[in-house]
């Protein structure tokens, strides 16, 4: 398990774009997740449909890649202090099921699929209560920095 202020230690991002609150599981090199609580005092619902807070699709996408990252991260048993960064490469595949809007938690998850001359793929899903918000296979890239 990761509180907020190991994550903080494999993620180069800070508020308001931190976007991974907990890692509940990890097994280096296969999957991991996470959870990101979504609350009415997130920057981003200033802007986006403040009458009926949704929060964007961009953003769930943005948090598979965080969590995934983390993963990368722990499996090479590097960090972002020791000159590397994950760069979101692409992403295929991506679904939108459902709404995401404050109080829910959004569960994320991110299992390894191939690794290839520092070129990750990661499919991902994002979920609140058991049911489907997002998936995506998304693609990273290390960067010696």
């Amino acid at each position: 398990m990761m509180d907020v202020q190991e994550i903080r230690q494999y993620l180069p991002h800070r508020y308001p774009f931190l976007l991974v609150d907990r890692v509940v599981e990890l097994e280096e090199g296969k999957s991991i997740k996470g959870y990101k609580n979504i609350s009415i005092n997130e920057e981003v619902f200033n802007g986006h449909f403040p009458a009926m807070p949704i929060f964007p699709g961009v953003m769930i996408v943005e948090a598979l890649a965080q969590v995934s990252g983390i993963l990368g991260f722990k499996t090479l048993g590097q960090k972002p202090e020791d000159g590397y960064l994950y760069l979101f490469a692409g992403i295929d595949n991506v679904r939108f099921k459902r709404q995401v809007v404050p109080g829910d938690r959004l569960q994320l998850e991110s299992e390894v699929v191939s690794e290839r001359r520092g070129i990750w793929k990661f499919s991902g899903k994002a979920s609140v209560d058991g049911e489907l918000a997002a998936a995506a296979d998304i693609l990273c890239a290390v960067k010696k920095i």
